[in-house]
């Protein structure tokens, strides 16, 4: 397998170059994200598409795109290669002739973050961290106590006391402590910072430091692979701390580079809740920055994100793809989520539901154009979250004593 081909960081707002073969957190210019640059003129005499097709399947078979100089150090779980499902019945349901889903509940820990912590756990073990600490809504939690446990490292994880109980007894079950925080999950980064800094622990906030960006943009690599080296039209994605959105569009700027696609750029959708929408905010009042969000509430835990250290970033992406931002209301997340498994996606998590909802709004609205390729991004599974409200509950039958006639009269009442 060729090596990476990273040369080094630099200041996503400032410029300034960095070396990469140090450990990293924030630009100490104005604490802003730092971003990997590659050798992309070596990189394009080994990364082929048909190279790709002799490697073996999962995200680090682009290598040259990532990180990790040793081979010896990737942690690896077997991330990565989701499928790109076609959507028709849900689809047809939206007005729309191509919709697809990134089913990102194949990855380990059954989420999208999993692209991130092996990324992250991987190199910065390489750099030299010992340990590590992070806040999270519940799946980033599950995914950094699993891959530090698979680095034989040991990780600390707050999250906020209303987390999923299924997040919180991943992270137990895999070996990391667990800090329950009373408040949100920028309140969790507040204890956490601290914490770090009395223990030394490395901080893997999302964007924090300069990796879990480059796994989650893999996302973006194997959606271009899959479109047979064409890109979609839209992409949708739930918007938190935004790392993949920022991921994905980094990466097509990489495949340009490489000359792997060429053409238009999908238009990149950030999709949050009314109750939280920081950057539906900012974009539509034409800010460069996110102001952060007071009073945060919605029971999708992944994009209840107060602020984002990334927000420019995504700001600079919507605008550049000519995108948009989307904030969809409580109820909709939730006849979307019971919407989206009736017709035929399964059960996706409140996330992805908001989605789906912005879907139909886009559609409705005329900016989705029907003939569109559409990219719905499902980044974990529902059966991690509390239940949605559901329309009733099921009848309970005794086999030995049941009417058959009148059980089918009251589950198909006239």
């Amino acid at each position: 397998m060729p090596d990476s081909t990273l040369v080094s960081l630099h200041g996503s707002s400032s410029g300034e170059a960095y070396d990469a073969d140090q450990l990293h957190r924030l630009d100490p210019v104005d604490d802003r994200p730092l971003l990997a640059t590659y050798d992309l003129e070596a990189a394009a005499r080994t990364l082929t598409p048909a190279s790709l097709r002799e490697r073996p399947r999962g995200l680090w078979r682009w290598r040259e795109l990532l990180p990790v100089r040793d081979p010896a150090a990737i942690v690896h779980l077997g991330e990565g290669d989701t499928p790109l499902v076609t959507a028709p019945r849900l689809g047809h349901r939206l007005d729309l002739g191509d919709l697809r889903i990134k089913a990102e509940g194949g990855n380990p820990t059954g989420s999208f973050k999993a692209r991130g912590m092996t990324a992250a756990v991987s190199r910065n073990a390489e750099l030299g961290a010992t340990s590590f600490i992070a806040p999270s809504a519940g799946n980033a939690a599950g995914a950094l106590a699993a891959y530090a446990a698979a680095a034989g490292l040991p990780a600390t994880v707050l999250m906020p006391v209303d987390a999923p109980e299924v997040n919180q007894v991943e992270v137990l079950v895999c070996g990391a402590e667990l800090i329950l925080v009373e408040g949100l999950i920028s309140d969790c980064g507040r204890v956490g910072a601290q914490l770090a800094a009395l223990t030394g622990a490395f901080d893997v906030s999302t964007l924090k430091e300069p990796y879990r960006v480059e796994g989650k943009k893999t996302m973006g690599l194997e959606l271009a692979e899959q479109f047979g080296w064409e890109l979609p039209d839209v992409i949708l994605y739930p918007t938190g701390g935004g790392t993949g959105l920022v991921g994905m569009w980094k990466a097509f700027a990489e495949l340009e580079a490489l000359g792997l696609v060429t053409g238009r750029r999908p238009r990149m959708v950030a999709v949050q809740a009314t109750g939280c929408a920081p950057i539906v905010r900012a974009f539509e009042r034409g800010d460069l920055e996110a102001e952060p969000w007071q009073g945060a509430t919605t029971r999708a835990g992944g994009i209840r994100v107060p602020g984002a250290v990334g927000d420019r970033l995504i700001l600079q992406a919507l605008r550049d793809s000519e995108g948009t931002a989307v904030a969809v209301d409580e109820a909709d997340i939730d006849r979307a989520q019971l919407l989206a498994g009736a017709h035929g996606a399964g059960y996706v998590s409140p996330e992805t539901a908001a989605v789906v909802a912005a879907t139909g709004e886009l559609r409705a609205s005329g900016w989705i154009g029907r003939d569109e390729r559409v990219v719905v991004f499902d980044t974990g599974i529902g059966a991690k979250y509390p239940a949605p409200p559901l329309p009733g509950r099921p009848p309970v039958v005794d086999p030995a004593d049941f009417d058959p006639g009148a059980l089918l009269a009251a589950l198909r009442p006239a």
